[in-house]
């Protein structure tokens, strides 16, 4: 699989065999049936995983995935809309899940920073393709307290909390000298561990409007159940892949 190392693998895994670079022959046939908490053959996912809300599959799913190694395993593909209305991805790390929803930080003057502020709406994706498994959350964006940035900022390494102060995100830099330079600058500016959170960072929550839970299958017959909020009550239905 281009870009993770065979050792966070499953030696099972069903590699796509392309002939050089033959895109249109690439694939994997989700066969024989990934790997599951419950049983070495897993079962087919239904509307009842999800009797007790969206949060419990999510954390099954994402405890199977950190147990099978999957690289990063908080990564999401986070989706914002600019001001023009045109969709705009990256990866960021999610640093939270509970029963408001998924929370990330960054810095507020960056892009995504800025989409959000002016369309306060986003989805996000995990994906565990080792275990044959994506989840999508889509929802409203709201700024989470400064309480609870201060307490997750404390956890940061001295590095990443400099690397805060030190990058002016999604802006042109000339070398990389400059920033290199500007990380040495913030060092020499906060010299002891107490580095304030930057006036302009803090963290970011999706709000579940909708969940949808991937589950991958032979012949393209994928598992998908989407559970959403509909006039104040979650509705849960099978989709077709």
């Amino acid at each position: 699989m281009p870009g993770v190392p065979s050792s966070f693998v499953p030696s099972d895994f069903p590699l796509p065999r392309p002939e050089g670079d033959d895109l249109a022959r690439m694939r994997v046939d989700y066969s024989p049936a990934g790997p599951t908490d419950e049983s070495p053959a897993d079962r087919d996912l239904t509307p009842g995983d999800v009797a007790e809300g969206w949060l419990p599959l999510v954390r099954t799913w994402f405890a199977n995935a950190v147990a099978t190694a999957v690289p990063e395993p908080n990564a999401m593909v986070l989706a914002t809309v600019d001001e023009h209305g045109h969709p705009a991805t990256r990866t960021v790390l999610c640093k939270k899940i509970d029963a408001d929803g998924l929370t990330f930080f960054t810095n507020f003057e960056s892009d995504k920073g800025r989409h959000l502020a002016g369309h306060p709406y986003a989805s996000a994706t995990f994906l565990w393709l080792p275990v044959y498994r994506q989840v999508t959350v889509r929802g409203p964006v709201v700024r989470v307290p400064d309480e609870e940035t201060l307490a997750y900022w404390q956890t940061r390494p001295r590095g990443s909390r400099l690397g805060a102060w030190a990058s002016q995100q999604s802006r042109p830099v000339a070398e990389r000298a400059d920033l290199e330079h500007a990380l040495v600058e913030a060092a020499e500016r906060y010299e002891v561990d107490d580095i304030p959170v930057p006036p302009f960072w803090g963290g970011f929550r999706i709000v579940p409007e909708s969940v949808e839970f991937w589950q991958g299958r032979p012949n393209r017959l994928h598992n998908r159940i989407r559970t959403r909020l509909v006039d104040g009550r979650w509705i849960t239905e099978r989709l077709q892949p």
